[in-house]
């Protein structure tokens, strides 16, 4: 018989793999909208001969979404570019220590640069794109959303490294 905080456990794992899904659907359905926009400007403009410039912004603008959303929510920690001859090398008391201090920094920086973000953002609604007329503020709010989504995740992986689960954590 389980216990009621194995079953909760269990329902969160499987809601977090549900939004997980739901994260990777909304970055195919940019990517696909994106590559939309791309074929229409190139028909608009070699075949047509016509000026596209919407097409080309919202291509710009999907992209920058595309990175951030996706390095945001659906990339994975295995997903990380290391060094791994160097990484792979170390003992695993020493790939801890190089996981902590590595998100330490990023959480330092990010978090150190986080009001600074929010500023020059919200100063950024004083432009807009120049053919949809997105106010830059909104484009590029999803940078906002990186970075505390980035420091959330690196404090959780140091407090992974620390607490020893790390090997458990890659394997999945």
């Amino acid at each position: 018989m389980a216990i009621d905080g194995e079953d909760d456990m269990a329902g969160l794992i499987q809601f977090g793999r549900w939004l997980s899904k739901r994260a990777e659907n909304i970055l195919a359905l940019m990517l696909g909208l994106m590559f939309f926009a791309f074929i229409i400007q190139i028909v608009f403009r070699y075949v047509l001969q016509l000026p596209t410039g919407w097409a080309h912004e919202t291509s710009a603008i999907l992209w920058v979404w595309i990175v951030l959303f996706g390095a945001a929510f659906v990339l994975r920690d295995r997903d990380d570019v290391r060094l791994d001859v160097v990484y792979s090398a170390m003992s695993t008391k020493a790939r801890r220590a190089m996981t902590v201090i590595t998100a330490l920094a990023i959480v330092a920086l990010l978090a150190t640069a986080l009001p600074a973000i929010v500023d020059y953002i919200l100063f950024m609604k004083v432009e807009k794109t120049a053919y949809l007329k997105i106010r830059y503020d909104y484009v590029y709010s999803i940078f906002i959303v990186f970075a505390v989504v980035t420091v959330i995740r690196y404090i959780w992986r140091a407090g992974v490294a620390v607490w020893g689960r790390e090997e458990q954590e890659e394997a999945k």
